[in-house]
């Protein structure tokens, strides 16, 4: 009785083991994954403010063409 009590002691922390380690293997994949999330999310915001930059570089020297524009129009009906 006392051989089969220790092999069902042994299956029974085996089976913890393995059920630990496939645990702890889940925990890091999951850390890898929110890693990997975070820096495409840092990516994408970082890709974000370079258009937003861009834009408004354009809007910007809209603007300025528009005043030379109004400018030149104005000194032309002098």
């Amino acid at each position: 009785m006392t051989d089969m009590k220790q092999v069902m002691n042994s299956m029974e922390n085996s089976m913890k083991l393995q059920i630990q380690a496939k645990s702890e293997r889940r925990a890091r994949k999951a850390e890898e994954e929110e890693k990997d999330f975070l820096e495409k999310l840092r990516q994408a915001a970082a890709s974000q403010a370079e258009i937003e930059g861009k834009a408004m570089k354009v809007k910007g020297s809209q603007a300025a063409t528009q005043r030379d524009q109004l400018m030149g129009l104005m000194m032309n009906t002098l």
